[in-house]
């Protein structure tokens, strides 16, 4: 009790709602476009965009890009960009079926070794960048040629599937409802619930610490608003899947890599330690901290995690075809940037980039039910990631 009438206490001299909003307009903006952009083709596409069955898809869909986002995000917030995501995404999902289709090894020891060699991927042109001080944009274009065709060598040129059931699952299957088969799915709701319970609960938490220590918090008002927005948003999007399937496995990975990722950027002094040396290497080298070091982990990161992209890509698809990833490094790597990500590095939030790549998810799928062709699709997406980096630059020059 004491907690909450703390949360509820605004702290002297506080920031009105519109200055507070204007002071954190990356964030507030992200949400309030996702918003508008997820209504507008709600309403041009019939109500097709919200339907269950849609709202699986679009889990389904962007997941993969969603999980190499926050790899990426890290690589941009120190300072440097990985081209190759989308070569090495396919080379893995190349690399699994030979294993499993071809070789005929177990589910359990191709995974591993995939994921495996998407590490030992991101440690050799890490190294690269890191020691030798190869610009990060020369050694990652150079990886996304070697891969791509070493995916085509691998493969020799076709498709190679299908995969075994429990290879599936890692994309297309769902998680089974303790409380019984039916409509609606249990689960989902108690999810959907808890999930709202425990936003709330960590916001208050965030709020009790900010006035305690006397840190000026978000305005009450715009607490609530903001609260009752996201509230209203999972249960509702919990509700549609439970009428559905339920909950997707991929979804639950999704999850848990964002969560990890989070506590990792804002609660670690790894992550700390990442942003700066992306806003300032040689002020941070000095510090003491290892910026080498720090930069080759986080492509072995990138690597990790475009392997299991890879795998997750691979299991949607129940095959590997040599064109697998192609052009996938421009959504990673647009979503990060439209999540609020810096170009210069040292500034950016996993949750943005999640956001960030729901919004390009949102807006391929809503173009792709209207029937828009791919021509006019990437001149869009182009438009909204030159968009994205211009606000930025003009709020850094604005803040000058």
């Amino acid at each position: 009790m004491d907690q909450i009438e703390q949360a509820n206490s605004e702290p002297s001299g506080g920031l009105g709602i519109g200055a507070y909003i204007a002071r954190h307009i990356r964030e507030y903006g992200l949400l309030f476009a996702l918003i508008a952009i997820m209504l507008f083709f709600q309403i041009v596409t019939g109500g097709t965009l919200l339907k269950p069955v849609n709202i699986t898809n679009l889990f389904l869909q962007n997941s993969y890009i969603i999980i190499m986002a926050l790899g990426m995000l890290l690589v941009i917030v120190g300072g440097n960009i990985d081209l190759s995501v989308g070569s090495v995404m396919g080379f893995i999902g190349a690399f699994a079926a030979v294993l499993i289709v071809s070789m005929d090894l177990p589910v359990a020891v191709a995974i591993p070794a995939c994921l495996v060699m998407g590490m030992a991927i991101g440690a050799v042109q890490g190294y690269f960048v890191a020691y030798w001080k190869i610009p990060s944009f020369i050694v990652t274009l150079a990886g996304m040629l070697v891969f791509r065709g070493l995916s085509l060598w691998l493969l020799e040129g076709q498709s190679i599937g299908p995969f075994p059931k429990s290879f599936q699952a890692l994309s297309t299957g769902f998680i089974a409802d303790p409380f019984g088969v039916g409509r609606p799915n249990m689960l989902a709701l108690a999810v959907g619930v808890a999930a709202v319970v425990l936003l709330v609960w960590l916001g208050l938490r965030a709020r009790s610490r900010d006035a305690r220590y006397g840190i000026e918090g978000e305005p009450l008002g715009l607490f609530v608003l903001r609260n009752a927005i996201v509230a209203v948003a999972l249960l509702f999007v919990t509700w549609k899947l439970a009428w559905f399937r339920g909950l997707p496995n991929v979804l639950l990975s999704m999850v848990i890599l964002t969560i990890i990722y989070v506590f990792v950027t804002e609660r670690t002094t790894l992550g700390r330690r990442v942003y700066a040396v992306g806003g300032n290497s040689k002020a941070a080298k000095l510090s003491g901290i290892r910026t080498e070091r720090l930069t080759f982990l986080t492509f072995v990161n990138m690597g990790l995690l475009a392997a299991l992209a890879g795998l997750v890509f691979a299991a949607r698809l129940n095959t590997a075809t040599p064109k697998a990833g192609f052009a996938v490094e421009l959504d990673v790597i647009a979503a990060v940037f439209i999540g609020g990500a810096s170009m210069s590095g040292g500034s950016g939030k996993i949750i943005g980039a999640v956001v960030g790549a729901f919004i390009m998810g949102v807006m391929n799928n809503g173009m792709s039910i209207l029937g828009i062709g791919i021509d006019y699709q990437q001149v869009i997406k182009g438009l909204v990631l030159l968009a994205a980096v211009f606000f930025d630059v003009y709020n850094k020059n604005k803040e000058a």
